[in-house]
């Protein structure tokens, strides 16, 4: 178990609540984005109504992602391609 000691100076106190709280940020995004890909992933899957509710949401999600940095534009693309793919089906 490794102990996290805190730094002495102020400025660098600051960057790592600042870190923390980016971190959490970044987290949480990310993780809003594979619920709204695997949301559409089940809804295509089970033949739900809102198929295409779900796939607008789950681009915009993996469009946000990208726009924030979460992940790299080719990233984006290919798992924007496999949901249209996936919805065409």
């Amino acid at each position: 178990m490794e102990v996290k000691s805190l730094p002495i100076i102020k400025s660098a106190i600051k960057r790592v609540t600042t870190n923390e709280k980016a971190n959490a940020r970044n987290s949480s995004k990310l993780s809003s984005m594979r619920t709204a890909v695997k949301k559409f992933e089940n809804a295509k899957t089970t033949g739900a109504e809102n198929v295409e509710e779900l796939y607008k949401a789950a681009i915009k999600a993996v469009d946000q992602a990208k726009s924030k940095g979460l992940i790299k534009a080719n990233k984006a693309a290919r798992d924007k391609s496999r949901l249209s793919a996936r919805f065409a089906k």
